[in-house]
């Protein structure tokens, strides 16, 4: 969701606003409709290069939003940001914009992206100053415009600079891997309130993806299943958690890091899907972002951080699965996203 100016890493990826406007959806696929586009089939995306401006296949949108719309808001509510405007991504949920050189514009284009506008636009400004990483907490908050027919709400967010998660190989996002456990290990201590966000999606007992992963695995797309229905086993047979429940980010994959060329975490993006619940669905980042030798790292500086039990370890491996399963038996193992998952499958069967 946050709009990010990425740069051309060392291994030669394009540049891309990726990841700023939920260019891709959430990665699962047991999720609300607002974003089960996520798995449209072989999530084909494309740069048009001449002007800087990511489309997708997404479906159509429920508002009309432009260069013009976004500038007249800007220069209506929050006169004293007024700058140029150019858009820089079309994304499944939302547009987003150029806003002079340090901020952006990030408007909903969907009915089903207005509720997770309102979840950031609450919750970040009181999370993002107990965090050690950068977040895209609104700068400013813009009101509904049904005078400009544009009824809904729209954030102004900070602009960085780096690239999504998926530019780099596993080696490399291992850079990243004190910073991340710090950004997990912090927003997990962080209570969450009654009125936290409800997910049906995230945070929930691994049980209620029980179904959905066995179907999978019997489906046959996917390679060593018999291995992975052991470990998905193992993850359903650990124990529940049993404390309240902690502020989770919701979808803690490589597209949602920001990261330096080094590998560095710039920042965490995305927190449409912000919830509160078992701890082990952020955890599960452990399998998706990094290989055996960072993870370990990861691991050993959430339990000096926090202490994590192994129950809530097995836990997570078996979200990691949910996640990964979900893209392969949908996309296949081509692609960004298809690439990725399928080594977090290999993963999985690792430790």
């Amino acid at each position: 969701m946050l709009p990010v100016h990425t740069k051309d890493t060392r291994k030669g990826c394009a540049a891309s606003p990726a990841g700023s406007a939920r260019v891709m959806p959430p990665i699962l696929d047991e999720i609300s409709p607002a974003a089960q586009g996520w798995m449209a089939p072989a999530l084909r995306w494309a740069i048009r290069a001449e002007k800087g401006v990511e489309m997708t296949d997404a479906p159509a949108p429920d508002f009309h939003v432009d260069e013009a719309l976004a500038a007249r808001l800007v220069a209506d509510q929050h006169p004293d940001l007024a700058g140029e405007v150019r858009l820089v991504a079309n994304g499944w949920d939302n547009a987003m914009f150029r806003l002079g050189d340090r901020l952006a514009v990030r408007m909903p284009r969907r009915r089903e992206a207005v509720g997770l506008m309102w979840n950031e636009q609450r919750w970040l400004p009181r999370l993002a100053p107990r965090l050690p990483v950068a977040v895209p907490a609104p700068v400013r908050n813009g009101r509904p415009a049904p005078d400009l027919g544009y009824d809904v709400p729209w954030s102004i967010v900070p602009w960085f600079d780096g690239a999504s998660g998926l530019a780099f190989d596993a080696e490399t996002r291992g850079v990243a891997v004190n910073g991340l456990a710090a950004f997990v290990a912090e927003l997990g201590a962080i209570p969450a309130p009654p009125d936290a966000p409800a997910n049906a999606y995230r945070g929930v007992p691994l049980a209620h993806r029980d179904d959905d992963v066995r179907a999978r695995l019997a489906r046959g797309r996917i390679p060593d299943a018999a291995r992975l229905t052991r470990v998905w086993d193992r993850s359903l047979a650990a124990s529940a958690w049993p404390g309240p429940p902690v502020w989770l980010h919701g979808d803690l994959h490589p597209h949602n890091l920001l990261l330096a060329p080094s590998g560095g975490l710039v920042a965490v993006v995305d927190f449409g899907d912000i919830t509160a619940g078992d701890p082990a669905t952020d955890l599960a980042t452990a399998w998706l972002t990094f290989d055996a030798r960072a993870r370990r790292v990861f691991r050993a500086e959430l339990e000096a951080r926090r202490g994590v039990d192994e129950a809530t370890w097995d836990r997570a491996r078996g979200w990691a699965l949910v996640i990964a399963s979900a893209v392969v038996d949908r996309t296949g193992p081509a692609g960004s996203f298809g690439r990725v998952a399928s080594d977090v499958l290999e993963q999985v069967q690792l430790d």
